[in-house]
């Protein structure tokens, strides 16, 4: 019997951090009914995932938020070392690349998470959505048709449940999904946002201090007069008060107390290195810092739950909306899990020094191509690769991906291509291009490319999982 008492939504997502405030972009943009909510009565106030990858740039992009992300970030500092009070020499924190036709985006972007998470909700808010906060999940339970959430405001039935809420996830827990991981390092550490006399520190460079205390790092937050300060305590625990973090900054670098202005935020955290058991529960899904927790070194979080948000999007959305059998969820984990997991090496390794900050950490070179929706290869790429971008007459082919569409490219080829009995695949045709080669390529939603061939063959077999049909007669 149905409850009036019960509100009900199609998606239920929990938590308001960069990866739910995704997932309820890219389901508003799909037309999908979602309730995000999150426990804090507002975003988080710090700058803690302040670096965006050239592969999360190109989601952010997609999402309707380039422009704002590009007038509100900056490229990264030069690195400074410093000893005793004297610079010792520069260093790059990143890799760095121009930007090519197929990869636009060449090096990492620094933003404080603050300012993501307000673009993000603004760009929610413009497709209709809102985030209620001060809204806790207090309990849950599902059966073969949805999920009840208990909420603090009262009861919500779901189709579907995505826990966004953090490493100490709620969701998580109530289910019993462990997390098996490691400590990367076992000293606490301290990260605060500051700001400095503008006469006490240049906003040119990313300064290093190493002690015998452990290391600091102050960094300018471009789009800001803030700093963010990163400090390691190889002994006792980190003091976050104001005057706190004041002092460790007197103590380890030639700036006085009285430099720090101002404290806006702080906290401590120990660097780990964990991986949920799994990423589904039934109707349940955890995405983000719920099922992969890092090491900031390699600054892989945030862009690792963007991309889950991504991945997990257009799936729920073509189940929703476009009548694809429910099994095409399971990709969902079957797709991400083996990311998250080569992710989070990568940050442990670069935590420990035993790798540099890469092409790899740009996250480009990330794919599926042993997952299940993976079929055929073309020219030069293979069913799994990011979709390259590149020109294609006046547009670029990003502009055409742009959506909430599969796109069915034909590069280089005359081969007939069909029509579709559905608005959610768009038919594009473009000159060859080398970082395709020659065939026809379905790309998805997600930038990816889901099948490949010379020609449509077994094209209309790989459509019907994903609830897409070539049109009859």
């Amino acid at each position: 019997m149905k409850l009036n008492s019960v509100k009900e939504t199609r998606v239920l997502i929990v938590g308001a951090g960069p990866c739910g405030l995704a997932l309820a972009c890219d389901l508003a943009r799909r037309g999908v009914p979602a309730l995000l909510v999150e426990q804090a009565p507002g975003l988080f106030p710090g700058s803690r995932g302040k670096g965006i990858q050239p592969r999360t740039r190109e989601v952010l992009d997609d999402l309707g938020v380039g422009d704002a992300v590009r007038e509100h970030g900056g490229p990264a500092p030069v690195g400074m070392t410093w000893q005793d009070g004297e610079r010792t020499g520069e260093h790059r924190m990143f890799r760095v690349a121009a930007p090519t036709d197929s990869e636009p985006y060449g090096e990492p972007w620094m933003m404080p998470q603050w300012r993501t998470q307000e673009i993000l909700l603004a760009r929610l808010r413009e497709l209709g959505g809102d985030v209620a906060f001060s809204t806790a999940l207090t309990g849950l339970g599902q059966d073969a048709d949805g999920v009840t959430a208990q909420l603090s405001t009262g009861p919500v039935r779901a189709s579907y449940l995505v826990a966004a809420d953090g490493g100490r996830s709620t969701v998580r827990r109530a289910l019993g999904i462990a997390m098996t991981g490691e400590t990367v390092d076992p000293a606490p550490m301290l990260v605060a946002d500051v700001r400095i006399a503008e006469a006490a520190l240049d906003r040119l460079n990313w300064h290093m201090m190493n002690t015998d205390a452990g290391y600091l790092a102050i960094c300018p937050l471009p789009g800001t007069a803030d700093f963010q300060l990163v400090a390691q305590f190889k002994e006792g625990e980190p003091d976050i008060s104001p005057a706190g973090v004041r002092a460790v900054v007197a103590e380890r670098t030639h700036l006085d107390a009285r430099d720090v202005t101002e404290v806006l935020w702080s906290s401590d955290f120990r660097p780990r290195a964990a991986l949920a058991d799994r990423f589904r529960d039934g109707r349940v899904f955890l995405a983000g810092d719920a099922a992969h927790v890092h090491s900031p070194a390699g600054g892989q979080g945030l862009n690792t739950s963007v991309q889950d948000a991504y991945n997990l999007g257009w799936k729920l959305g073509q189940v929703l909306r476009h009548g694809a059998p429910a099994a095409l969820l399971d990709s969902y984990e079957q797709e991400r899990r083996p990311i998250a997991a080569e992710v989070l090496g990568l940050s442990t390794r670069i935590h420990r020094g035993q790798q540099e900050r890469g092409a790899a950490t740009q996250q480009l070179g990330i794919g599926y191509r042993e997952g299940p929706l993976s079929v055929g290869r073309a020219g030069a790429l293979e069913a799994g690769d990011r979709a390259p971008d590149g020109p294609t007459g006046d547009r670029r082919l990003f502009d055409v991906f742009r959506g909430p569409h599969f796109t069915l490219l034909a590069v280089g080829t005359d081969a007939d291509l069909p029509e579709f009995g559905t608005p959610a695949v768009l038919v594009h045709r473009t000159d060859a291009y080398e970082a395709y080669g020659k065939g026809l390529f379905l790309v998805r939603p997600d930038g990816y490319i889901g099948w490949a061939g010379e020609d449509t063959t077994g094209l209309a077999e790989y459509l019907a999982p994903l609830g897409l049909d070539l049109k009859r007669g």
